[in-house]
């Protein structure tokens, strides 16, 4: 099973940036690319804030909101249709995780490569665990 870790390193009161990882069977980690989340907050505030920490399953299917494949974060408490999507700022999602692979000090970039290779890498797998930390 492919095993995926969102490191978050850099918190504020608007976002939370963090790093995926790839996870192999020995623990060693291969960065993928820069995330983006909304802050982190104890108690949840609709669109503003990010996912709780944990494990999760995540599969790929097709986004209705996006009209294209995406990964989607499985049982997540008080969210539903969480995916892993492209976007720029924490204004681009509603507690979303979004990909780039490029990191600004408030934004990031390049997203749709971030989102092609993790999506791949997924659907290759047929699901991932990801662990968020």
């Amino acid at each position: 099973m492919l095993k995926l870790l969102l490191v978050r390193e850099i918190k504020t009161a608007k976002q939370t940036h963090g790093r995926l990882f790839k996870v192999d069977e020995n623990g060693k980690r291969e960065f993928l690319c820069y995330t983006l989340e909304d802050a982190e907050r104890p108690v949840k505030i609709k669109g503003e804030t990010a996912i709780p920490t944990g494990t999760y399953t995540v599969i790929v299917t097709m986004s209705p909101r996006f009209k294209k494949e995406l990964p989607l974060i499985m049982n997540v408490p008080n969210f539903s249709g969480v995916r892993f999507h492209g976007g720029n700022t924490e204004q681009d999602t509603e507690g979303c995780p979004l990909l780039g692979m490029v990191r600004h000090m408030d934004a990031i970039s390049n997203c749709a490569p971030a989102v092609a290779l993790v999506t791949k890498m997924i659907k290759e797998a047929k699901q991932a665990e990801l662990k968020i930390v």
